[in-house]
């Protein structure tokens, strides 16, 4: 059956059921908590859809009221339709919902059988819904198809070679995940970075987050975004080349390789935000294979999947935590995970989760339900030591209890069959979801604020974040962890002495140096005496010293031999985004130079010797594209700067949890 009639089919079925659950849907989410529903004044100023067609909402991030955060729609969706929603048995299961396009969702939420049902919801919370179930923005036509735009290259897009040009491959250049680019293929010295200017820009048509990092592969530059798109650039030009349709948001970095070892044949591979993981051909962008990582409908692969002797390792991540903060979701369900797939079949070769046995019905001493344990996703992209056989990972938080020791850890895997060697927990207890209050900074740990400044309890990444008031049969674990979880990938060194080191970043902004060779014994960790708030999405590490970036607003250097920091640079942010100050994207180093992306909108170099800042650009501005369409950058909030062949390319737009700007715009810089 063809992918289009199937569509058809099942949004017949849907609708059918939505038709025979609305009388009942309205009175059950009349009856829903108070703080589910919007405001009165909120309800009177919604605009209202026509009749006869659904409004199609703009395209790009320009035209739009930004979202509270990547998973907006989560708890609108959770408090206002999760009342029947995988309760009633007419009522579509969520499972399915997400299996329907953001479009049909909004349809249907507008002038569909629902509509009279959402009509104390305002037209952006029907959006927020419809792009949350649906797992990518908004798209009315094929706006963002390579067929529409006018610079079209002209020369077809071979790739001949993925080490015969100078390359930004995955997430990290090599396997080690140190984001070190070398001098030869960087092709830029410190002495050049002041002359730095914009080569070109590129939109990503419908996007609010431009989250997804640049591959620079053999003269092309491979990104995508959350309005699910990927496409293939020149990446001197910016011309298009070809454009694949996931129909689904990417944020995983792509990585090039061969479809088999030795092949002349090359692929691109990558993940989506619901779980699944592609290849497709780097010459032309057609489909090899698409496989589903795991079940769990809210799994979904943030960090960048790592290609090693004809196997593609792909981390595994869940959004269950802001779907939990929803007084009708029973926290929680997701276990986070590694799989390893055949580069040439797709065939899954093995998975290993975080933790062992799935999670299983509980009841606490209170007589509260839920299931655990649950939640130690792995948000950052796999390490690979090929001296030990071993990979390395980082996990996030335990969801639900009870925490086993596998949360807030680095776990060392088995390259051949993903079997668990040894695991590392730097941070005990760190139970938490989105519906609680978070837990203070536990002893041992940095201040979670300033010195003077009282601690704000809120969600990670919006402080002072207060959730709203839970029924009493909503469960919260008894000890409230931090959210301090490992987000980051984790870096492998070698010390000036020939030892090995792992060398990780956490939430908590402590930095962690582990021994590989007694199963993570802690070599040393920074000071936890200083405030310097969450480092998110990972460092960068040359050959003697690591490199953060703070939420706070600072970047630092430390030795990796010791863990002494070298030097700490706080930076000021515009006045305009005074409010989005501070760091959460990954950092990329070239010998000599370290860049870092903001939450401020600002692409900083810094001298790695002394942390000096040496050049700026803001990327919180409106730009003309080579593809024609309007484009306006925001945040740098996940992905960091790629540096390939004399050139720096950076997305720019995010949302995310870290109080972020849309924006839809993909940059490139070279010298004057």
């Amino acid at each position: 059956m063809s992918e289009m009639r199937t569509r058809i089919l099942m949004g017949s079925a849907v609708a059918l059921l939505m038709s025979g659950v609305a009388m009942t849907y309205r009175s059950r989410t009349a009856a829903a908590s108070p703080q589910a529903a919007p405001s009165q004044q909120a309800a009177a100023q919604a605009p209202q859809a026509s009749a006869q067609q659904s409004p199609a909402p703009q395209t790009g991030a320009q035209g739009r009221g930004p979202r509270a955060s990547e998973g907006a729609g989560s708890t609108i969706f959770g408090n206002y339709c999760e009342n029947c929603h995988g309760k009633l048995d007419s009522a579509p299961a969520p499972e399915l919902l997400k299996k329907m396009t953001p479009e049909h969702i909004y349809e249907v939420l507008t002038t569909g059988v629902m509509a009279p049902m959402t009509q104390d919801l305002d037209d952006q919370q029907k959006r927020d819904i419809a792009e949350w179930v649906g797992g990518r923005k908004l798209e009315f036509g094929d706006v963002g198809a390579a067929s529409q735009m006018p610079n079209q290259c002209s020369a077809k897009a071979t790739v001949s070679s993925i080490s015969s040009l100078p390359s930004w491959n995955g997430w990290s250049p090599g396997i080690h995940d140190a984001r070190f680019q070398d001098a030869k293929d960087a092709g830029i010295t410190p002495e050049k970075i002041s002359d730095l200017h914009l080569r070109w820009a590129f939109a990503l048509p419908g996007a609010d987050s431009a989250y997804g990092q640049p591959t620079v592969v053999d003269g092309k530059v491979y990104v995508a975004s959350d309005a699910g798109y990927l496409y293939s650039l020149d990446a001197n030009s910016g011309c298009v080349h070809w454009s694949y349709r996931v129909g689904i948001g990417v944020r995983s970095a792509p990585i090039v390789g061969p479809v088999t070892p030795g092949s002349n044949r090359y692929a691109v591979f990558f993940g989506d935000i619901r779980g699944n993981v592609y290849a497709v051909n780097a010459d032309t962008g057609a489909l090899i294979w698409k496989e589903r990582v795991d079940e769990q409908p809210l799994s979904r692969v943030t960090g960048g999947t790592i290609l090693y002797n004809g196997r593609l390792y792909v981390p595994v991540a869940s959004l269950e935590e802001p779907e939990s903060s929803s007084a009708n979701y029973e926290c929680c369900r997701f276990r986070g995970l590694v799989a390893a797939f055949d580069t040439a079949s797709g065939e899954e070769l093995w998975k290993s989760y975080t933790l062992p046995n799935p999670p299983a019905k509980e009841v606490t001493p209170e007589g509260i339900a839920y299931t655990g344990p649950a939640g130690v996703g792995v948000w950052g992209t796999v390490t690979i030591d090929k001296k030990r056989n071993a990979m390395y990972i980082g996990t996030g938080n335990t969801f639900s209890g009870p925490d086993i020791g596998h949360s807030d850890a680095v776990m060392a895997l088995s390259l051949n069959t993903g079997k668990l060697l040894w695991v590392k927990q730097v941070e005990p207890g760190d139970v938490w979801h989105t519906g609680c209050p978070q837990g203070p900074a536990p002893e041992g740990f940095p201040p979670k604020s300033p010195p003077g400044r009282a601690a704000q309890v809120g969600r990670a990444g919006r402080p002072g974040f207060t959730p709203p008031k839970m029924p009493p049969t909503y469960y919260c674990p008894n000890s409230l962890g931090p959210d301090w979880d490992i987000s980051s990938g984790v870096m492998l060194g070698t010390l000036k002495n020939g030892h090995d080191i792992i060398v990780v970043g956490q939430k908590s902004g402590l930095v962690w140096g582990l021994d590989p060779d007694k199963q993570g014994e802690v070599v040393w960790k920074s000071r936890n005496d200083l405030f310097r708030s969450q480092i998110v999405f990972g460092g960068a590490m040359d050959q003697d010293t690591a490199y953060f970036a703070f939420r706070s607003g600072g970047v630092d250097g430390i030795n990796i031999a010791d863990g002494k920091e070298r030097w700490y640079t706080e930076v000021t942010s515009p006045p305009e985004m005074a409010q989005h100050r501070g760091f959460s994207a990954a950092v990329s180093v070239i010998p000599g130079v370290v860049f870092a992306g903001g939450l401020d909108g600002m692409l900083r170099a810094f001298s790695t010797t002394d942390g000096k800042e040496i050049w700026q650009f803001n990327t919180a501005q409106e730009f003309d594209t080579v593809d024609g369409i309007k484009a306006h950058g925001g945040s740098i909030g996940s992905a960091g700067p790629t540096v390939a062949d004399g050139m720096v390319y950076v997305t720019s737009g995010y949302t995310g949890f870290q109080g972020g700007v849309p924006g839809n715009v993909l940059l490139a810089f070279s010298e004057k």
